[in-house]
Order: structure tokens, then C-alpha cells, then sequence
């Protein structure tokens, strides 16, 4: 366990935008290939490419200093739902809702920082993420 809160919340914010970047490419590439849908692959692109808002704002090389996947408990390690994805909706519909998870962890954990305004981006992101699996879900 880290005994600096700072670097603990450092952790938190690094992890979250690996998850959210991971999840927004798996869905950029679903729309990009599978439905060759161009508008929705740019917007994703673009989420993709804001979340470098937050990390400059929190400096990249301080968010790398505080990784540690060594010490990280699930590093490595698939669950089993992960391994019984069977048709593409199944991993579609998982990483809208990794990426909605993580852009809401960073948004309320850069809320305890010096840096609460870069919350609102990842708020921004969550609701696209919110608005984009409606509309795929009613068409």
C-alpha cells in the first residue's frame, strides 16, 4: 500500500486513463471496421485523443512515476466474464461500460486534486459514451 495519498490518487487517475483510452479504441475500431461508420470512429478518435487534456494537466511523466502494476492485485489477471464473450455485442456493451466507469473514476477523483477543473472532460467523455450506446442500442 502506498502511504502518499498523492501518489495513491496519481494511481487511480493513470489506471482510469489507460481504462477509458483502451475501451474508447475498442470501440472506435467496432465502428471504424465492423460498421465502416466514419463520423462515429472520428468522434471516438476525438474523445480518444482529449483524454490528453487530463493527462498533460496532471503531467505524464508523474502519472508513469506512480504506476506500479508490480504491486497492482489484478494486473495480469482476466475474469471470468472476460473469457465468455461470444459475439461482438458482448464486447461492444463491456467497454462502453468500462469506458463510462472510468471516465466517472477520473472525474471524481480529480475532484480531490488541485485540478478539479480537468473533471469536467471526463464528465464530457462519460455522457458521450452515454449518448453513443443509445444510439447503437435503438438502431
Amino acid at each position: 500500500m502506498d502511504s502518499n495519498p498523492q501518489n495513491s490518487l496519481l494511481r487511480i487517475i493513470d489506471a482510469n486513463l489507460n481504462r477509458l483510452r483502451e475501451a474508447l479504441r475498442v470501440l472506435e475500431e467496432y465502428f471504424r471496421f465492423i460498421l465502416e461508420n466514419k463520423a462515429c470512429s472520428v468522434d471516438l478518435k476525438k474523445l480518444r485523443h482529449s483524454l490528453q487534456l487530463i493527462e498533460k494537466g496532471f503531467d505524464q511523466a508523474k502519472l508513469l512515476e506512480a504506476r506500479d502494476t508490480a504491486n497492482d492485485p489484478f494486473a495480469n489477471k482476466n475474469r471470468k466474464e472476460e473469457l465468455n464473450r461470444s459475439i461482438i455485442s458482448d464486447t461492444l456493451r463491456a467497454n462502453f461500460k468500462r469506458g463510462q466507469e472510468a471516465s466517472r473514476v477520473l472525474e471524481e477523483y480529480t475532484k480531490l486534486t488541485d485540478r478539479a477543473h480537468l473533471s469536467e472532460r471526463a464528465k464530457e467523455i462519460r455522457f458521450g459514451l452515454y449518448a453513443l450506446e443509445k444510439k447503437i442500442e435503438t438502431t
